[in-house]
């Protein structure tokens, strides 16, 4: 064989494999796309106040010949939140995998980095103080945000990626004994917000929030997505990204502040939700490995589809009630946390 026809070869199974790619892509949009719709059709009202199927998909495909009532129980209150799953799970898992690029490390993510716990942090001293709920989510974002700078300061000073996580998991249980502490002299009222917070929850969100988190991804996604070629030379060390051209400096704080902002505003409105930026880009490389012009997508459609997932579980769990959904992403991510630190140590002794 020639060596033209080697060439044709490769490029034809090259184009395949990406095909393959694209079609996964499209695969995980219709998944998420039909998990929204079942999230808007589950409800944990008591029977008496449920809507039936045709109801709901009345409503949504043609809200004009909907009922008052029906109108703000789809419209108002299960859209924004199905909707918002979608987005905050988005934001998680494109966190994650960026994190984890940059890091160069599988166990990186914004929950076992610290960030949900010190936006609880944050959280709690404004619920503390009855600062209200406006002041919560601004003073939850402030601490998220700041967990994440220090993580970034940290590596500036060459800090290896392994001591970066351990620093993370070590800020994770600094922010956890101080929110205990707050809550060791709060109040009953106090504890019982400060718990329900940091529990994680979608049932907060509401159209504002969510056109505020809305927005954050809608323009940091884009900024990623456009360096994709970048992040995955980074993968073949920082060294060999510098020798190709790569900024490697400036693409980390360009990562790190559109991650730090993606991941803050979404726990800031939605509380600790854990593991889906753990989870969503451990599957994603599983599907299409580490070319980042389809592992970041996929791991964001990933992360999507996990919480979206989520909160459909959390409403059928217990019948008349919501359960957290953070408790729920936390039972589901677990056991993709203890696979990857058994790859980890395998890794390390080969």
């Amino acid at each position: 064989m020639s060596y033209k026809e080697q060439n044709d070869s490769s490029r034809a199974v090259y184009a395949r494999l990406n095909q393959k790619k694209y079609w996964i892509i499209i695969g995980l949009g219709i998944v998420c796309v039909v998990s929204c719709i079942l999230d808007i059709l589950t409800a944990a009202a008591s029977p008496a106040y449920r809507l039936s199927t045709q109801e709901v998909l009345r409503c949504l495909f043609n809200p004009g010949q909907a009922s008052a009532g029906t109108y703000v129980i789809v419209i108002k209150m299960r859209l924004p939140i199905s909707i918002m799953a979608l987005i905050v799970g988005f934001a998680l898992g494109m966190s994650g995998a960026v994190m984890q690029t940059i890091l160069h490390n599988p166990l990186a993510s914004p929950y076992t980095l610290g960030v949900g716990t010190a936006a609880g942090f944050g959280a709690s001293i404004a619920i503390i103080l009855g600062l209200g709920s406006i002041a919560t989510s601004a003073l939850a974002f402030a601490f998220a945000m700041l967990i994440c700078m220090m993580i970034y300061m940290l590596g500036r000073n060459n800090i290896n990626s392994g001591s970066l996580v351990l620093s993370g998991i070590a800020c994770l249980f600094l922010f956890q004994a101080l929110q205990a502490l707050l809550q060791y002299g709060a109040s009953e009222d106090q504890n019982q917000s400060i718990v329900f917070w940091s529990f994680g929850s979608l049932q907060r969100t509401t159209w504002m929030k969510l056109l505020i988190t809305a927005v954050v991804v809608l323009i940091s996604s884009p900024l990623i997505f456009t360096d994709s070629w970048k992040y995955t030379a980074l993968t073949m060390g920082d060294e060999k990204a510098a020798s190709l051209g790569v900024n490697v400096s400036g693409l980390k704080i360009k990562a790190f502040f559109l991650i730090s902002l993606m991941a803050a505003v979404s726990v800031c409105f939605t509380g600790s939700i854990g593991f889906v930026g753990l989870a969503g880009p451990h599957i994603s490389r599983m599907l299409v490995g580490e070319d980042q012009r389809f592992y970041f997508p996929v791991s964001a459609l990933c992360g999507a589809a996990l919480l979206s997932m989520a909160s459909i579980i959390s409403k059928i769990i217990q019948p008349g009630s919501v359960f957290p959904v953070g408790i729920v992403t936390s039972i589901i991510g677990v056991p993709f946390f203890f696979s990857l630190v058994f790859r980890s140590n395998r890794n390390g002794r080969r």
